[in-house]
């Protein structure tokens, strides 16, 4: 059963210009480590990158119904890659817990995460499904 639904679009210049006026401080604050490899990793798309997790973020954040409070904050949602290639989220404190809140006994949380871009737009959709635990 879906248990969360969230979306978000996030233009790529304002990433870009907060990269650029807040330089690390920005990013430390709001991406992991391993985002800001990720995106360091590509130097002509590095805005771009971050946008898309930026949008993942926000995202997951509409999707366990809660925004950026009740302990949910941006650096505890990293976007990371699946051994498929996949992208899917790695959730640590309050991100975590609130997830754990909304399922019901007996489930397990799936994320299903996609991303896209078309400069200068770039766009993430989250569901998180509630599946059975096998019996």
């Amino acid at each position: 059963m879906i248990i969360g639904l969230g979306s978000d679009l996030c233009n790529i210049e304002r990433i870009r210009n907060s990269i650029d006026r807040f330089g690390d401080r920005f990013l430390n604050r709001v991406f992991t480590e391993t985002e800001r490899a990720k995106a360091a990793r590509r130097p002509h798309t590095v805005a771009g990158t971050l946008a898309k997790r930026f949008a993942a973020k926000e995202a997951y954040s509409k999707a366990v119904g809660t925004g950026f409070k009740a302990g949910v904050f941006m650096k505890d949602i990293g976007v990371v890659n699946a051994p498929s290639g996949a992208p899917t989220l790695l959730l640590t404190g309050g991100a975590r817990a609130r997830l754990d809140m909304l399922v019901p006994a007996g489930h397990e949380a799936v994320i299903h995460l996609t991303l896209t871009d078309d400069h200068p737009w770039a766009q993430a959709f989250v569901v998180i499904e509630a599946r059975p635990l096998p019996a």
